[in-house]
């Protein structure tokens, strides 16, 4: 093979396994039953709102005597197993034989909720043989709300199979992604004080840097507008002393100047006996 070819060839398994990885990358995500154009508003919001559990693993041992001892695997709007592509959101897996089964699959996904809690549905699991006349099993988790808890408490509460139909696993977990929205405890005026305090801080500090580093003022003269509201001080001093003044505006003044009528007679002795004579 010429070096121009051999060139090329490792260029075109470069880019495969370029490719192959980016596929590998990206994991797919569910996928509400029915066309992707039926998929409510609601539906959607309810998806973006559980992002945040997707890149967590959960699991829960459930062992019932020496017949039933499984693992129960589960991802939020992710494969349990990328690499086997089956979609699979919830898996059990016998820990005696090693057999995997698809409980649901996060292309069959329902997504619903309430005033603090959601509820997550994987259909299309693997079909249970002899038991609900052989439907696909069908994951149904409740997500109730936990503030301050990204998600804990996974576990198994029962399994419905001994009905014809509509048989199911309920599992439940806590996880603050349920918990509606707090509400502001403000009230109107605290948000308006705020803000007026807020305004004034930014017109304070705001004016101050403008006079000093703009204007090049010093002293008093940085505070912003500092002649107005020095008058406006002046203002106010006069009214309150106008409006809060105890005595008559008339009354005469407690200190008054040394008058001639406070002044005594002046003297009539004179010190003729110092004169010359």
């Amino acid at each position: 093979m010429s070096p121009p070819c051999h060139t090329s060839a490792l260029l075109l398994v470069f880019v495969a396994l370029a490719v192959a990885g980016a596929e590998r990358s990206e994991e797919r995500s569910c996928d509400v039953v029915g066309d992707e154009s039926s998929e409510s508003q609601m539906e959607r919001a309810l998806l973006k709102k559980l992002e945040p559990l997707s890149h967590m693993r959960f699991n829960v041992t459930v062992e019932k005597g020496k017949t039933e001892n499984y693992i129960y695997h589960f991802r939020v709007c992710r494969e349990v197993n990328s690499t086997s592509h089956d979609f699979g959101g919830l898996v059990q897996t016998d820990r005696q034989s090693g057999k995997t089964t698809v409980i649901g699959r996060i292309n069959e996904t329902q997504v619903f909720n309430g005033s603090d809690w959601i509820m997550l549905i994987y259909k299309g699991g693997d079909s249970y043989g002899r038991h609900c006349s052989g439907e696909k099993r069908r994951a149904v988790i409740m997500i109730s709300c936990k503030r301050g808890v990204t998600a804990s408490s996974f576990s198994i509460i029962s399994e419905e199979r001994e009905k014809e139909q509509e048989c199911f696993y309920l599992f439940e977990m806590d996880s603050s992604v349920a918990c509606p929205a707090e509400n502001s405890h403000l009230s109107v005026g605290s948000i308006l004080l705020i803000t007026f305090v807020s305004l004034i801080a930014v017109y304070i500090i705001g004016g101050f840097l403008y006079q000093r580093l703009i204007v090049g003022a010093k002293g008093m003269e940085q505070i912003p507008h500092f002649a107005f509201w020095q008058d406006l001080g002046n203002l106010v001093a006069d009214g309150c002393d106008f409006v809060c003044r105890s005595k008559p505006r008339n009354a005469p003044a407690a200190y008054r100047g040394v008058g001639d009528d406070q002044l005594g007679e002046e003297s009539e002795e004179r010190d003729d006996h110092l004169l010359p004579m």
